[in-house]
């Protein structure tokens, strides 16, 4: 697609000065528009830059003139669209789009995006990878790296946009259409913000929205919800699955990675090229190859791409191994469900670091997990009474008041053989920046722990 000819000369009200943000506000000067940046906060580091733009920053609040006398409304993809400013808005007919459905606007290239519960990441990067290793033009972003407004100025018709969005990305799309939409897995997350787990999912199946017959549309056979929400779209089908067997998809046979399609098997690439901890990354790798396959790439590409990749920052991060113990960071494990799937990832021996701010989920699914494969519990954060009020009857639960104290205590009980893994569960905000640097402060705890007692 070429730059709308009509953001010349709008007025376009960008709401939230994150990353995301003034990438969009950036890509809106470019283009001809008059901005306005509007933040909550007061003071943020890149105001003279910004300032020198020729856009108008509002900082400390939000001005409704701002934006009732918009032409149009772009939310960053951490602002809820219920603020009132922007209820009031709406109601004079102000249209309002998230950052993703401009940037969208102004690309060339195709399209593969990528959500689910958890996962996006990971295969985000992988499926990047394997297709940068097939020699296609990628670039990556979108809840991961650079913003895809960020992307749109070098975008040509042959690049493929490798896109991992979040639901807060694709409750605001209007035309974002992608030629390959990715659901992983779909479990109860970020009710704080969206209220319902109906919303939630709404929100996650409009990646299928405006797709046709010609898009693809790769989905998880073993998740239920993901085949419902799949059901409703116009795209074809390509099942991926780590446990069943499937006629037509993507599956394990033999050690390998096949490509089931009619009577033929093509093998992709071998299982003991994968080098993450936890099964349930492999379905991370299965949709990666599921994409690779259907872009053209190689079964050659995709084994290097998957031999090189030892996984992400703070997604089942092994950090370190003392007297026995491993210590694993997956501080991305901000949902029930991921903190399950981290738990089973080992045989025994686990002492979870659980804990922080809730946001939706029954912890009672913790229970048989922890009763099967841990040893103890450490709780941290908000939510820890809510955490022992669920398992403290099935497993040994220890409070901390920190997460250096949480590291202390877990590797107390994981001894001599153990894991002390940080899977949270919950979100990060009641005690850290977000969950990078949660798992930052683990990694940092851990190197203290192991000087101290080296």
């Amino acid at each position: 697609m070429t730059t709308p000819p009509t953001f010349a000369g709008r007025k376009v009200t960008v709401v939230g000065a994150a990353r995301s943000g003034v990438a969009a506000a950036e890509l809106l000067v470019r283009a001809g528009a008059r901005v306005t940046l509007s933040e909550a906060r007061s003071e943020i580091v890149d105001a003279p830059r910004l300032r020198t733009l020729g856009l108008a920053l509002e900082l400390g609040g939000h001005r409704p003139e701002s934006f009732t006398s918009a032409d149009l409304i772009v939310l960053s993809p951490g602002v809820p669209s219920d603020l009132e400013v922007v209820r009031s808005a709406r109601t004079r007919g102000v249209p309002v789009i998230g950052e993703l459905e401009l940037a969208f606007r102004f690309l060339r290239g195709r399209v593969i995006a990528i959500t689910g519960t958890k996962g996006k990441s990971t295969t985000t990067t992988l499926a990047a990878r394997m297709l940068d290793a097939a020699g296609f033009q990628v670039s990556v972003g979108g809840n991961i790296g650079a913003p895809l407004s960020a992307q749109a100025a070098s975008s040509t018709p042959s690049t493929l946009h490798v896109v991992e969005a979040s639901s807060f990305q694709l409750e605001q799309i209007e035309r974002f259409h992608p030629w390959i939409a990715v659901i992983l897995n779909v479990s109860v997350d970020h009710l704080d913000r969206h209220g319902t787990e109906e919303a939630y999912q709404a929100a996650k199946a409009r990646i299928f929205e405006n797709q046709v017959a010609d898009d693809f549309a790769v989905i998880n056979a073993d998740d239920p919800i993901v085949r419902r929400l799949a059901a409703r779209g116009r795209a074809a089908q390509r099942l991926f699955s780590r446990h069943g067997r499937l006629g037509h998809g993507t599956t394990i046979e033999g050690g390998w990675i096949v490509s089931r399609e009619r009577a033929r098997t093509e093998p992709l690439l071998p299982l003991s090229a994968v080098h993450l901890v936890g099964p349930h990354l492999v379905d991370d790798v299965l949709a990666a190859a599921t994409v690779g396959r259907l872009v053209g790439a190689s079964s050659g590409a995709m084994t290097s791409a998957v031999e090189k990749f030892r996984g992400l920052e703070h997604a089942m991060e092994v950090v370190a191994e003392r007297d026995g113990v491993r210590f694993v960071n997956d501080s991305k494990a901000t949902n029930v469900d991921a903190a399950v799937r981290s738990i089973e990832s080992f045989e025994t021996g686990v002492v979870p670091i659980i804990g922080g701010r809730y946001k939706g989920g029954d912890f009672r699914r913790l229970r048989g997990p922890l009763s099967a494969r841990a040893v103890g519990v450490v709780t941290i954060g908000e939510a820890a009474s809510q955490v022992e009020d669920a398992v403290a009857d099935v497993i040994e639960v220890r409070r901390a008041s920190s997460l250096e104290e949480a590291v202390g205590l877990a590797f107390a009980l994981a001894r001599p053989s153990g894991v002390v893994l940080l899977a949270p569960a919950c979100a990060s905000f009641d005690m850290f920046e977000d969950y990078a640097a949660r798992g930052r402060q683990f990694k940092a705890e851990v190197t203290r722990l192991l000087e101290r007692t080296r």
